[in-house]
């Protein structure tokens, strides 16, 4: 059989797996997408149109609050003239894959048409079955969403969640107390969402943390407020400028005193030591929770760029030594320090990576990542995909995407001895359905997930 048979072959067995998708930003009750900026104006697109000139590079309104249909609009209008320039990205061809396939629009994007496709994605954003029917159409049997947008829990049928609410560790364009005002904004509350990229301006937090007494309390608060039965994992990130040395208490405690003229040396300590000490006491529910976490993805004025220290990788890998009872998994945006994170992999047994994140999510990317983790990496150590998207529509794009190009890395493999077809299909359902259920107790039916 002739390559581009087999690659032909394998994307028509791969269509029928079934999918768990480890981390996306769903809303339980608002699934689809709200209008067209939904799906054209998603951050990635918003970074593709910013560099092609488009003046807007900040997200839309973001949640618990939504776009007004005004903003909205004036948006795409903005966006329109810029559309030409980014035809070549991966980003527009998931706009064409939603807007052919789910919407049967073939027709480019101009002044003149986009507020018809706009009212055609208006009228259907509301059913609910037509949410599910993009889910199901791509094979996504579950999908991890944010805690703090399950709501009344609409959508327990087809999400389970990650709680994604304090980031101790990691930083914000222009600022050195993320860590400390992070901790303090969660101190004495329920969980909620996080902070935004970009971060101010910061409102003022109910609580202060002054001393390091406070910060210990603040983090037993915010442990024992972690609902474990209705969350597989947290949702965070860890940043590469930060120096993960082991501080002192006293090193805090003078770091505090210093916060209103804290300086890069003080950021280092708050997130280190907050770091080190929330995952402590972590590590005492490591039975019931994964530390999922991203990196190498840094902070722009909006959005971020993709970057990582091996001083970094060196000290992740003491982290997760330092803590064997808690299950790390990884997402990176960074395609060369993969290799360093295979290893990791293969010598820390609490250590794990999944899909393709951020800056890594283009298809070149991807099967680099997809053939050195294919290679070095045992497949349960190994979630295949996440869509980190935020309307089922862009979760539909990414399968189709994320599946082209593990069709073509899973033929390489076959074309030179490495695995036999029904092989290759196999690794891909572990990949795609049964490691997610193994790594992060996802399941593919409603219930208790299974630990």
């Amino acid at each position: 059989m002739k390559r581009s048979s087999v690659v032909d072959a394998l994307e028509e067995a791969l269509a029928e797996l079934p999918i768990l998708d480890v981390h996306t930003h769903l809303c339980g009750a608002r699934l689809a997408a709200r209008g067209l900026h939904d799906i054209l104006l998603y951050h990635m697109l918003v970074s593709d149109l910013y560099a092609a000139g488009c003046p807007s590079g900040a997200r839309l309104t973001q949640f618990p609050n939504w776009p007004a249909r005004e903003e909205a609009h004036q948006r795409v209008e903005e966006a329109l003239p810029y559309l030409p320039y980014i035809r070549n990205t991966s980003g527009c061809w998931g706009v064409r894959i939603i807007l052919k396939d789910l919407y049967g629009w073939n027709e480019p994007l101009g002044p003149d048409n986009w507020r018809q496709l706009d009212d055609r994605v208006r009228e259907r954003a509301d059913d609910t079955a037509w949410a599910r029917s993009i889910l199901k159409r791509a094979n996504i049997r579950r999908t991890c969403a944010e805690y703090c947008r399950r709501g009344k829990g609409d959508g327990d049928d087809v999400l389970q969640y990650s709680l994604e609410w304090g980031m101790f560790m990691r930083t914000q364009w222009g600022e050195f107390d993320t860590a400390v005002y992070d901790l303090e904004r969660t101190w004495g509350r329920p969980p909620e969402a996080p902070l935004a990229i970009g971060g101010r301006p910061r409102p003022t937090n109910e609580r202060t943390i002054k001393t390091l007494e406070d910060v210990h309390a603040a983090i037993e608060h915010y442990v024992k407020s972690i609902p474990y039965d209705r969350v597989v994992s947290t949702a965070t990130g860890i940043s590469t400028d930060i120096d993960y040395r082991l501080p002192t208490d006293d090193e805090m405690r003078a770091a505090l005193a210093r916060r209103a003229e804290a300086g890069a040396a003080e950021r280092d300590i708050y997130a280190a030591y907050i770091g080190e000490a929330f995952l402590a006491e972590l590590e005492k529910h490591g039975d019931e929770i994964v530390f999922q976490f991203s990196l190498g993805a840094e902070p722009l004025p909006f959005e971020t760029a993709s970057r990582i220290s091996q001083k970094t990788l060196a000290q992740l890998a003491e982290i997760v030594g330092r803590h064997p009872r808690l299950r790390f998994q990884c997402f990176v945006a960074s395609r060369h320090a993969n290799q360093t994170l295979c290893t990791m992999c293969r010598e820390l047994p609490n250590f794990s990576v999944a899909g393709f994140w951020w800056h890594n999510f283009f298809p070149g990317a991807i099967r680099h990542v997809m053939a050195e983790r294919l290679d070095m990496v045992p497949v349960n150590k190994q979630a295949g995909f996440f869509s980190d998207a935020y309307v089922a529509e862009w979760s539909y794009a990414k399968t189709i995407i994320v599946r082209k190009q593990m069709a073509h890395v899973l033929a390489e493999k076959i074309s030179q001895g490495q695995y036999s077809f029904d092989e290759a299909v196999g690794v891909a359902l572990a990949l795609l359905f049964d490691t997610p259920q193994t790594l992060l107790g996802m399941t593919p039916e409603l219930g208790k997930a299974k630990r």
